[in-house]
């Protein structure tokens, strides 16, 4: 149950500095739970499973998750949650039930909304969000039509929703399909879900011109890829591309054979870009490992290959600061 005093102290704090607001993306690299969902490929993810996915390792990460997200607070000046948390890689409503009301976030007031996709797997987006700092309005699920031959993917969250200052602010969580089967072959899979979300995007401008849009999530591709080059040619900057570790040891939010690569962005339109304050990575050193095969270090996460390591996500999160007006 919500604590009614950590709620006013919340408020109390919050409403002092209640122009600001902070959005944390952070990929949670399978956060599944332990039972089977009917349709959908997930029985690795049972006890029985190839990845013994047990219990008591379904609420170790679910601690970890609330503990990764908790810490980002350590990076904000005022010491305060994030209002805003847009999480992929999830696997349906009852997980983010459990990490909000049962896992270390419980005491932490989240709210959430979430899509139901047809993604094979079934897994989804999600947005967390602080109902003292940020009321949503309306929201919608947007389906992605498959190319031919492309597998079912994530749908995108929007969500409409008056923040503490009185902005409105749209919110759109993506999760585009990743590179496996080589890049150049997925590269149209991408691509259609950058479409669908420009479409989204396109028409809510022609109605707001000046709508403060923030577009967060794991793209699968870099700032200067064809995806990102299609949203910032429709006015969405990466207000992330150049984002480093606030503790000095990740240059990007993933890393793969030893090279750190940034596919996790934020995004917003014109609007938003003169209140953009930070935008860092929360590296923090209990979210990190050696990589003992490149050198460096590296995510510290809950799976190498089928091997279990007690981890957190194989991705960092992305924290994100806006000034008030």
């Amino acid at each position: 149950m919500r604590s009614l005093l950590f709620s006013i102290s919340y408020f109390l704090f919050s409403t002092a500095g209640a122009q600001s607001l902070t959005l944390v993306e952070l990929n949670c690299e399978n956060l599944f739970d332990c039972r089977h969902d009917a349709g959908k490929q997930d029985t690795e993810w049972l006890p029985d499973g190839a990845r013994q996915w047990t219990p008591a390792r379904y609420w170790r990460k679910l601690n970890h998750i609330g503990q990764e997200l908790l810490s980002c607070s350590e990076l904000q000046p005022d010491g305060l949650l994030p209002d805003l948390v847009a999480l992929v890689e999830v696997e349906n409503d009852s997980v983010v039930f459990d990490l909000t009301r049962r896992s270390l976030l419980r005491s932490a007031g989240y709210e959430y909304l979430t899509t139901a996709s047809p993604d094979l797997r079934g897994i989804d987006v999600v947005l967390l969000y602080q109902p003292l700092t940020f009321r949503p309005l309306c929201f919608d699920v947007l389906g992605v039509a498959p190319l031919p031959g492309m597998r079912p993917t994530r749908d995108i969250l929007y969500v409409k929703g008056e923040t503490l200052g009185g902005d409105t602010l749209h919110v759109f969580v993506v999760h585009a399909p990743s590179r496996y089967g080589g890049e150049r072959a997925t590269r149209p899979h991408r691509r259609v879900v950058a479409d669908r979300l420009l479409q989204s995007v396109d028409s809510l401008r022609a109605t707001e011109p000046a709508a403060r849009i923030v577009v967060a999530g794991d793209f699968n591709d870099p700032a200067d890829g064809p995806a990102l080059g299609l949203l910032a040619a429709h006015g969405l900057s990466s207000v992330t591309a150049n984002a480093r570790g606030r503790y000095g040891h990740a240059s990007a939010t993933y890393r793969y054979q030893g090279r750190w690569q940034s596919i996790d962005h934020v995004l917003v339109s014109a609007p938003l870009l003169s209140r953009v304050d930070s935008a860092v990575i929360n590296d923090a050193p209990f979210l990190l490992e050696a990589d003992r095969r490149y050198g460096g270090l590296k995510p510290f996460r809950t799976f190498n290959g089928y091997r279990y390591q007690r981890g957190f996500s194989d991705h960092l999160p992305l924290v994100v600061r806006f000034r008030g007006q």
